[in-house]
């Protein structure tokens, strides 16, 4: 079975993949997963709570009567909960999709026969380790105090998993969106590249370091500055 290749035998998964490349039970998975969660959390939190939360996080200082006013043009947490999972059932392919074309394109920089499709199904098969945060993140919602940050249920991120900073921390962003199954992901990337191109280690590890390098990097840069 595919899925349970993936993490079980996850080099006969890409030789497998190789073959015949699938990419609609990786994506769906994750879209469910991600969409289910931010659903989940919205209709299951304290709209009040949440409204006030959310403005405070706006960063600048309200008057009652500011707040107040605010709060009238804010959809409520259950409205927030339905367009937050629409969207990302859009934009979580489109995303895929764009890493996919990195892969496409540095297959055809390195003489590789890796076509999008593969580079596609390389990119949704390596993030599927991330679904498992996400279900944790589920359980968590459906359990949680209904006064619950969304950053908190999400326990294999470096905050709250390691750290907790409070929100005005310079490094606060990218300790709560920075997933530590990500470092996974990143092995069954130079994994599947490896196979898909029949490459060698270092090609493939430079591949799939690359643009998280570059990501979390400016991440880190941008925090530094602040």
């Amino acid at each position: 079975m595919s899925l349970v290749d993936l993490f079980l035998e996850p080099t006969k998964h890409f030789e497998a993949q190789r073959e015949r490349p699938t990419v609609l039970l990786p994506l769906a998975l994750f879209v469910l997963a991600v969409a289910g969660f931010t659903l989940a959390y919205f209709l299951r939190v304290d709209p009040d709570w949440y409204a006030d939360f959310a403005l405070t996080m706006a960063g600048r200082e309200m008057t009652a009567a500011e707040i107040a006013q605010a709060k009238q043009f804010m959809p409520s947490a259950r409205v927030q909960g339905y367009i937050g999972a629409v969207v990302l059932a859009i934009v979580l392919p489109l995303m895929f999709a764009l890493f996919a074309l990195y892969y496409f394109l540095a297959g055809k920089v390195a003489g590789a026969a890796l076509s999008f499709k593969h580079a596609f199904a390389l990119v949704v098969w390596a993030s599927l380790p991330g679904v498992l945060g996400y279900v944790v993140g589920l359980v968590g919602a459906f359990t949680m105090a209904p006064q619950t940050p969304q950053h908190a249920l999400m326990l294999t991120h470096v905050d709250p998993l390691l750290v907790q900073l409070p929100f005005d921390h310079a490094f606060s962003s990218l300790a709560k969106q920075f997933d530590l199954l990500a470092l996974w992901s990143i092995g069954l990337t130079a994994l599947g590249w490896k196979v898909m191109t029949r490459g060698g280690w270092g090609g493939a590890l430079f591949v799939a370091l690359l643009p998280n390098v570059l990501i979390y990097g400016a991440w880190l840069a941008w925090a530094l500055t602040r």
